[in-house]
């Protein structure tokens, strides 16, 4: 009996039939997969046994990323530190000027007699959303009845009169802005104290004054306040500067543009002020008797 001895390299099978064979399991998973969605969860298991070695491999980008954030971001905060300060500064001296002029006009005002007429209680209102109806210019916020929000109220922001409040919900206030088209509000220019009536054009960055002379003293750049001669809005709240005069001899009347001066496009939180004092009843006018005629004796 002849004895071979076991080859030194154990052969297998060839290349080709490899190739074969794999080529087969490759084809069965795919339309395993394709088909019957088999491999699902062999991915999710594949997927993670190799996450940690993902992590790794992006470590080091990650890293040098936040570092440079890091530095970027403290770069910017020191900015915006140095901006703050010198706002704060800027809005410190206006503070002390505005207070050396409240303290003034609430002098003058002692001397004169007259009311403190600014010493509102305000309530702090968050715009929801806008009206439906795209030809009126209103919002509705989340203040109603329920937070002591009354109809006809004066409605403002850090610039001055956004609108007014015309219909109160229990838990929601609608606000008519400035420049809806049916809005009125009697201004009165601080430059000369001429009263005017200023209406909503429709559009967020105009307003017309009403009924103007051709002869009367209105300029570019004059400020408009609130008059508070209608009972409704208190004296001296900023509205609107006016922008253009137009004068034409053939017309009755000038006209003249404004610009608003609060944000009633683009605010997000309103005050709605309390309501001024109320105003001392005219005096009434006593009723005549009648004279009795003495009669002549003939």
């Amino acid at each position: 009996m002849e004895h071979q001895p076991p080859p030194f390299f154990k052969t297998g099978l060839t290349p080709h039939v490899r190739l074969l064979i794999f080529s087969a399991l490759s084809l069965a998973f795919l339309v395993a997969d394709a088909r019957f969605n088999y491999l699902a969860t062999l991915r999710q298991v594949a997927s993670v046994i190799v996450y940690p070695f993902q992590r790794i491999a992006a470590a080091p980008a990650a890293i040098a990323t936040r570092m440079g954030e890091f530095f970027v971001t403290h770069s910017s905060l020191r900015a915006d530190k140095a901006r703050l300060m010198e706002e704060n500064f800027n809005n410190a001296a206006a503070l002390s000027l505005m207070n050396g002029l409240k303290a003034e006009n609430a002098h003058l005002r002692e001397l004169l007699g007259a009311r403190q007429r600014f010493a509102f209680p305000v309530t702090t209102a968050e715009v929801l959303y806008a009206a439906r109806d795209p030809f009126s210019r209103k919002l509705i916020v989340d203040k109603g009845s329920q937070g002591d929000v009354r109809d006809g109220q004066a409605v403002v922001d850090d610039r001055g009169v956004v609108g007014q409040v015309t219909r109160v919900y229990p838990w929601l206030s609608e606000i008519t802005l400035i420049t809806d088209k049916g809005h009125l509000i009697p201004v009165q220019n601080l430059r000369n104290g001429l009263r005017a009536v200023l209406a909503g054009t429709g559009t967020d960055t105009e307003l017309d004054l009403r009924f103007i002379p051709l002869n009367a003293d209105f300029q570019n750049g004059d400020p408009l306040v609130t008059s508070g001669i209608d009972g409704v809005y208190p004296h001296g709240l900023p509205v609107a500067e006016v922008a253009r005069v137009e004068r034409n001899a053939t017309q009755l009347f000038a006209r003249i543009t404004c610009t608003p001066s609060a944000g009633v496009a683009n605010h997000t939180h309103v005050l709605i002020v309390g309501g001024r004092p109320d105003l001392p009843l005219p005096p009434t006018e006593e009723p005549k008797t009648p004279k009795t005629r003495k009669s002549r004796k003939g």
